[in-house]
């Protein structure tokens, strides 16, 4: 289904914001790698450790994170789902992404991928099943999958912590009338990979977290929300966006004027990109 924009490949509704990563207290902005942020106890003990999984990483990235955290063969903690018992929603059909949360797990000799995913799956259950997420989620007329999946797209696209709500409520008012969301965020997911730019040819991949040829949302979260991010899904300020670009860090633009998102898209354009596209793993 169309909307009333140029062709495809010339033009975009989105672009997806900055991607962030933080590894041990830094912050290293445009890296999206999956490596395990381990900290000591305080006597020095390695077997007293923390895994800190950050806010937007997918499921994969935190498989792999565990692997290496516990020193296993890669491909391991995946493997491990059917054995894990994981407390997920019916909707999920035994998939956690979006519900391994992000937080700082600890690490003992004990730890095993199955305990160390149920930790997760019972951190997000606990957060999102309490009576603000899930009323929030009801006002809505959405369930509480749904409304993770909505902050796993506005955690992935928002630029900023200041840009969730208007990312959200872009989300809102593009499912309200009937326009598909053409978000980048779900290509990359579909592609598995992280960029800042999407090609004609992106836009066109099978798959059904494709948003610019299927319509609504995808079928499940594209990766691991945080509270602000659900927050932001549940209770999006009042406006009438339709389109953002993050022009350039710290500048990111709503409108709801078509003509306008062209001049921005233009000036993003023009904005000199040092970083190459980074795959995600």
């Amino acid at each position: 289904m169309q909307t009333n924009t140029p062709s495809r490949s010339t033009i975009r509704l989105t672009r997806r914001g900055r991607l962030a990563l933080v590894v041990s207290g830094a912050v290293v902005a445009g890296i999206a790698v999956a490596v395990p942020l381990l900290t000591l106890g305080d006597d020095g003990d390695t077997r007293l450790r923390t895994l800190v999984i950050p806010e937007g990483w997918r499921a994969s990235q935190v498989y792999d994170a565990v692997d290496k955290a516990l020193a296993l063969p890669a491909g391991t903690t995946k493997k491990s789902l059917a054995r894990a018992d994981l407390k997920l929603p019916n909707e999920a059909e035994g998939n956690p992404e979006g519900y391994l949360f992000p937080a700082t797990y600890p690490v003992d000799d004990k730890a095993t991928p199955e305990s160390l995913l149920s930790f997760m799956v019972d951190t997000a259950n606990k957060k999102f099943n309490g009576a603000p997420i899930a009323a929030g989620a009801q006002r809505n007329s959405m369930n509480l999958y749904q409304a993770v999946t909505i902050a796993s797209i506005v955690q992935a696209e928002a630029a900023s912590k200041a840009d969730l709500g208007k990312v959200a409520r872009v989300v809102f008012n593009r499912l309200e009338r009937g326009m598909p969301l053409q978000m980048d965020s779900t290509i990359n997911y579909a592609l598995n990979r992280s960029t800042l730019r999407t090609s004609a040819n992106d836009t066109r991949v099978e798959s059904p977290y494709n948003s610019y040829q299927r319509m609504g949302l995808p079928p499940t979260p594209i990766d691991s929300p945080g509270e602000d991010a659900m927050r932001a899904a549940i209770n999006p300020p009042p406006g009438n966006w339709l389109y953002f670009v993050t022009v350039k860090p710290g500048d990111t633009r709503f409108t709801a004027d078509y003509a306008e998102h062209l001049r921005n898209i233009a000036e993003f354009n023009a904005v000199p990109k040092s970083r190459s596209p980074q795959p995600a793993k």
